[in-house]
C-alpha cells in the first residue's frame, strides 16, 4: 500500500511563501502522475499542479507563475513551493498519487490530470495553509 505524508503548511501573510513536501512510502509504483490538490471549507477540490514521471509539470491558471511543483526521486518526496500567497490560496492541501490504471492515462493527458484523481487513487491526509490579508 502507498502511504503519503505532507507537512509544511502554516499561517502565513499574504505575499509570503511556504513549502510543501509529501514523502511517499510503500509499494513504488512508476510515479506516472503525481499532484498537489486543495480544498478550502464549502469549496469543491481543485487541482493545483501534476507532474509526470518525466518531469512534465502542469499548473492551475489560478497559480502560474506562484507555484512549482518539484520531486525528489531518490528520497521519494513530492514539493510544492508556494510564492506571493493570496488569502484566496487559503485551503486544506493533498498530496496524491495515480494507481497505475490512473497513471497511463494521466501522462498522455495531463492537460486535464485532475480527472484522474479520484478516490481510487493515494491521498495524504493534507496541511493546512491560511494566509491572512
Amino acid at each position: 500500500q502507498v502511504q503519503l505524508v505532507e507537512s509544511g503548511g502554516g499561517s502565513v501573510q499574504a505575499g509570503g511563501s511556504l513549502r510543501l513536501s509529501c514523502v511517499v512510502s510503500g509499494y513504488f509504483y512508476s510515479r506516472y502522475c503525481m499532484g498537489w490538490f486543495r480544498q478550502a471549507p464549502g469549496k469543491e477540490r481543485e487541482g493545483v499542479a501534476v507532474i509526470t514521471d518525466d518531469g512534465t509539470t502542469v499548473y492551475a491558471d489560478s497559480v502560474k507563475g506562484r507555484f512549482s511543483i518539484s520531486k525528489d526521486t531518490a528520497k521519494n518526496t513530492l514539493f510544492l513551493q508556494m510564492n506571493s500567497l493570496k488569502p484566496e490560496d487559503t485551503a486544506m492541501y493533498y498530496c496524491a498519487e495515480t494507481n497505475p490504471v490512473q497513471g497511463l492515462r494521466c501522462r498522455s493527458d495531463f492537460a486535464r490530470f485532475s480527472t484522474y484523481f479520484t478516490t481510487s487513487s493515494y491521498w495524504g491526509q493534507g496541511t493546512q495553509v491560511t494566509v491572512s490579508s
